[in-house]
């Protein structure tokens, strides 16, 4: 189950002042940094922030623009000519959050896995790769295709189970190509309304601006928190019983 945006982090931090020393983190001459699988943001040692890491997969048809989001949340620049990813690619996000009701500042450490729908076909290992130990599932739909939106149910159907403890969140891209939609806004509240998904919507082009990123990476990282904050509650109350009875036995 989703939570309302804002109800964890605050999802207009990037915007405040106190902000800007964590942020600087992410930036070098006011473009986002790229980071490599082993880099991460240097930190002064008075700045205790933790990193959390989670694995997120991008999942969609062909030419709904999933290369294109995972640039587009790293703030990368991307190549001029569309191409279908032929593998497995990873772009690594870092994003900083504050927690509402503590204050804590955490990183988030997005680890995004892009998969072409040609190689996922053909090779039977790269989809049980991609949701190996996922954290998060996003799946595309191109509001100028009518058929990746058709086809959302039984990608969702598809790649995941009800059992499966794993952050599921819709993202409708090229939303700024308005004159071209195939989808309606009526389509897409139906949608929420009958799976209980959000959905978010991104434009076409990559921007350096954050506020842009920001909806949609403040979503999964309030989202993510939250599916670990429900599940080290269950473990802890799970614990308790387990040592209530313990004691039970021993007093008899």
């Amino acid at each position: 189950m989703s939570v309302s945006p804002g109800s964890i982090i605050v999802s207009d931090w990037h915007r405040c002042p106190d902000s800007r020393e964590f942020f600087s983190r992410i930036l070098h001459k006011k473009r986002r940094r790229k980071f490599g699988l082993l880099e991460a943001p240097m930190m002064p040692p008075q700045m205790n922030v933790d990193i959390v890491r989670y694995k997120v997969f991008i999942s969609g048809k062909t030419g709904v623009g999933k290369s294109a989001l995972a640039a587009r949340l790293a703030g990368l620049d991307l190549p001029k000519m569309h191409y279908e990813t032929t593998g497995i690619e990873t772009t690594v996000v870092f994003w900083p959050v504050r927690l509402k009701e503590s204050g804590r500042v955490l990183f988030f450490r997005f680890e995004l896995w892009d998969c072409g729908e040609s190689a996922i076909r053909r090779f039977d290992h790269m989809l049980p790769s991609c949701k190996e130990q996922v954290d998060a599932i996003l799946f595309l739909f191109s509001f100028t295709d009518r058929g990746s939106f058709d086809d959302l149910s039984n990608q969702i159907s598809r790649i995941t189970e009800p059992s499966d403890r794993v952050v599921k969140l819709v993202v409708g891209t090229k939303f700024d190509l308005f004159m071209h939609t195939d989808v309606t806004e009526s389509d897409v509240t139906h949608f929420q309304e009958v799976w209980g998904l959000p959905v978010f919507r991104v434009g076409g082009d990559v921007s350096e601006g954050l506020g842009e990123v920001a909806p949609l990476l403040n979503g999964l990282a309030e989202n993510l928190w939250h599916q670990d904050c429900m599940a080290a509650s269950s473990v802890s109350i799970s614990t308790q019983a387990a040592l209530r009875e313990t004691d039970s036995e021993i007093i008899v």
